[in-house]
């Protein structure tokens, strides 16, 4: 159950290159004279850094909002915004120069007032009171300069102010799918097959990919998408980049693998459920949410309460955005898993007028495309012209020129309503089932499943997301941008998947294939990539054998480390025997373990060196033999298609004396790869020995090993993997976790001072602050912590006040 740490693992000063003063000692009262407010307004910090505002007024609460945001997390906002508008080379030079441009390429350029209305009759209103927040602490910060976090001091950089435009029109952090696996897809197919692809992404329902006249699938190139993963990858920093000329700038227009890895939307996911009061020991409904993203420090999310006349919320959402996405308003509890099946990107080809590359083959003549340039400034150079082209369906993010061929992104981003979350500035009000399912509606991005509960017992699931559709055509490879293949407007609201109070008793999503058989708009309407379904049958397993449900239960089964494909391998394994004593040892170690990877397991940490880096490297040998399609098919690799190939061998496999000789062989070679790396006595074994949480911070690069050692949180020994309730996927050559849930919320609904909720690595992006890195030992533990939400609780944990007084 929840526990607190008594003292801070963070860093309490930090050595940069330049000198900066420590924070100053904060006081159990702080009091504060601030433009923009009307009345004042009282921030109570708890002693796990989770901030609770009061304020008199809307307009007030969301100011005070941007202005506790920018307190908390300046740097991630303030980079946020420059890396989403294309303002990075002002900061940092022209070595950002690209990155600029291929942000700027994703842009909401369309008419704002259409924009604004997509998000409720004030969201203009709270977006430009909460832009005017965080414009007041930056103000502060220049009377106060101690304020400034020391991450500016590295990077030598200073805050800019925002607009409320610029919390809309910024699409790049949030994501859509699936360009990048249409290309990817097609290098497959190009050199192996459909059903190689397979074993990179499982398609459901099954189909056969569509590949459209006049499309050769061996001429598209991989650099297609250069430009758009740099447009979607967090920034980075090294001392080479930092000293780019405009002259060298174009080096920097490259993601590397690994990074791609960990930006690609397929490889996302999250957990979310409901559970009816009629299944719950108290009779109240209890809704538990832990979406999954890429770890880093400070987190992607952001827990806070707000409190205003006629509305009480607290929950998480993002530093960069008002509101919150996920928690409870005193009513109605919700949550959302990343993602639901929409397809809502495509690949478009076209073909060029010889002599004229700006013109483009559409219908029976040739269109021009839309030509942009903006001049943006520089660090260390004179002015530079950004050039971007647009085709009618969206930005050109690559040329061939020999071959008089040109690429663009057709994606829900240029459309109205799409900034990521937008919509929860309504959802997040709703008083009813039917009033969230109105609030989904406005959801275009990213496409969700969402689960609800209210005081009323209402429990519901909800799908959203803007889903085009295509008629005669899947989606799943690029197409030609002749106009043979269009968007034919989206799926309305009303067709897309809900349930309300179903007869089980529950409602729960883990990514998997959910729309159900007998629902009228069919699956392949849809889509056709999902994650594969281990967490969502062992989610669904514990839930329905679960009577009397509990909030203990909700955190036992969000930190659940079972493994649901040891346990279909281990049947395997049962039937085999060997005289070589390693495999046997082997085999007597996984024959009794219970299949949880917990921290504390060796026969966790068997398995895992088994499956990740023995098993499935030597099954993709055997079956994928051309090493440049086994690449890209390896990274994550579909679970469930290869342990159906284990289970049920294919021609490909091998006969069933072939899989086993793998099965036996690859784990001998783990057993010893375990006795290398933790020692010869398997009982000193532990997965949480090389199985670590780590947040390292962007700016590591810049600094000594020693100056590096305060910005990072870590390493922290943790079960779970990529196939547990527990999300923690890591990287297979060092076992560092990368993605997995930061934050986790379990609300009892009704008695909302009994929920709990975890954010890791801590609320604060100051590496100075005691709420850096406090609360990543729990959340590696599996622990959390209070989500006070009543005057009285919130009281009980409050350990510092802030308070915002208007200055006249």
């Amino acid at each position: 159950m929840a526990k607190t740490v008594a003292k801070s693992t963070s860093p309490k000063s930090i050595k940069s290159k330049k000198p900066t003063k420590p924070i100053k000692a904060k006081k159990d009262l702080e009091r504060l004279s601030i433009r923009g407010l009307a009345a004042p307004v009282t921030i109570n910090v708890d002693k796990w850094g989770i901030s609770h505002i009061q304020a008199k007024s809307l307009p007030d609460l969301f100011f005070a909002q941007g202005f506790n945001a920018a307190r908390d997390r300046l740097w991630q906002i303030d980079l946020a915004r420059k890396r989403g508008l294309g303002l990075l080379a002002a900061d940092f030079g022209p070595g950002y120069l690209l990155q600029d441009r291929a942000a700027r390429m994703f842009l909401y350029r369309g008419d704002m007032k259409a924009e604004w209305a997509c998000y409720g009759s004030d969201s203009k209103a709270i977006c430009t009171s909460f832009a005017q927040g965080i414009n007041a602490y930056i103000d502060l910060i220049e009377s106060d300069p101690q304020r400034l976090p020391p991450d500016f001091v590295v990077a030598g950089n200073k805050p800019s102010k925002w607009s409320a435009e610029d919390v809309v029109r910024i699409r790049t952090h949030g994501w859509v799918r699936n360009a990048l696996s249409e290309v990817v897809r097609a290098n497959v197919m190009a050199k192996a097959d459909a059903d190689t692809d397979l074993l990179r992404t499982n398609l459901e329902p099954a189909v056969k990919p569509h590949v459209a006249e006049g499309i050769k699938l061996d001429t598209i190139p991989l650099s297609v998408l250069d430009a758009y993963k740099l447009a979607i990858a967090p920034v980075t920093f090294n001392p080479e980049r930092m000293k780019a000329s405009v002259k060298t700038a174009g080096a920097w227009s490259k993601v590397d693998p690994r990074g791609v890895v960990f930006e690609d939307p397929s490889f996302q996911g999250s957990n979310n459920w409901a559970v009816h009061g009629s299944h719950t020991a108290t009779g109240r409904p209890i809704m538990a949410n832990d979406p999954h993203r890429a770890h880093a420090v400070p987190g992607l999310r952001y827990l806070v309460h707000l409190t205003a006349p006629g509305f009480d919320a607290i929950g998480a959402g993002e530093a960069i955005l008002p509101g919150i996405m996920l928690g409870h308003n005193g009513h109605s509890a919700f949550g959302l898993t990343l993602f639901f099946g929409p397809d809502e990107e495509d690949v478009y080809v076209y073909e060029t007028k010889p002599g004229k590359a700006n013109s483009y083959r559409y219908k029976d003549g040739w269109e021009d495309m839309k030509i942009i340039e903006e001049t943006v400034k520089v660090k260390g150079a004179p002015d530079q012209k950004l050039v971007m082209k647009f085709t009618r369906h969206g930005p050109v993010i690559f040329e061939d020129a020999a071959r008089n061929v040109s690429y663009a992104i057709r994606s829900v981003w240029f459309d109205p309503g799409t900034t990521p979350y937008g919509a929860s500035l309504i959802s997040m009000r709703s008083r009813s089932f039917d009033d969230f399912r109105r609030a989904m509606r406005n959801w275009a991005v990213p496409a969700v499943s969402q689960v609800y509960a209210d005081v009323k017992g209402d429990i519901g699931w909800i799908t959203a997301g803007y889903s085009p559709v295509r008629v005669g055509w899947d989606g799943l490879l690029p197409i030609p941008g002749d106009g043979r293949y269009e968007w034919k407007g989206y799926l309305d609201a009303d067709q897309m998947p809900w349930v309300r109070n179903p007869p089980k008793g529950f409602v729960a999503t883990a990514n998997e294939m959910n729309v159900p058989a007998n629902w009228p708009t069919k699956a392949d309407q849809i889509g056709f990539e999902w994650w594969e379904p281990s967490r969502t049958n062992r989610i669904h397993e514990i839930l329905g054998s679960q009577n009397k449900h509990r909030v203990s239960d909700s955190q036992a089964l969000q930190t659940d480390s079972f493994t649901v494909p040891a346990r279909r391998l281990k049947p395997l394994l049962a039937k085999l025997s060997s005289t070589d004593k390693a495999i046997s040892a082997a085999l007597v170690m996984l024959h009794g373990w219970d299949c949880r990877l917990t921290a504390e397991s060796g026969a966790a940490a068997l398995f895992e060196l088994w499956w990740s880096t023995h098993l499935k490297p030597a099954f993709f040998a055997k079956v994928v033999p051309n090493p440049e399609v086994r690449a890209l098919v390896m990274a994550p690799g579909d679970v469930e298609s290869i342990l159906v190939s284990f289970e049920n061998p294919t021609p490909r496999l091998g006969s069933t004396a072939a899989r086993d000789e793998m099965l036996l062989t690859t784990l001998g070679a783990a057993y010893a790869d375990a006795a290398k790396r933790m020692g010869t006595d398997p009982a000193s074994w532990a997965w949480g020995t090389i199985h670590k949480g780590y947040f390292a911070h962007a700016l590591n690069p810049l600094q000594s090993p020693e100056e590096a050692k305060n910005f990072n949180v870590g390493p922290l020994a943790k079960g779970g993997g990529d196939s547990t309730p527990m999300m923690a996927a890591y990287r297979i050559d060092n076992f560092r976790i990368y993605m997995g849930a930061s934050v986790r919320v379990v609300v009892d609904v009704g008695d909302w001072d009994k929920s709990v909720c975890i954010n890791s690595p801590g609320q604060s992006g100051d590496p100075r602050s005691p709420h850096y890195g406090d609360l990543a030992p729990l959340w590696a533990k599996g622990e959390y912590v209070p989500m006070s939400y009543s005057a009285e609780a919130v009281a009980r944990v409050t350990k510092e006040t802030i308070v915002l007084a208007p200055k006249k």
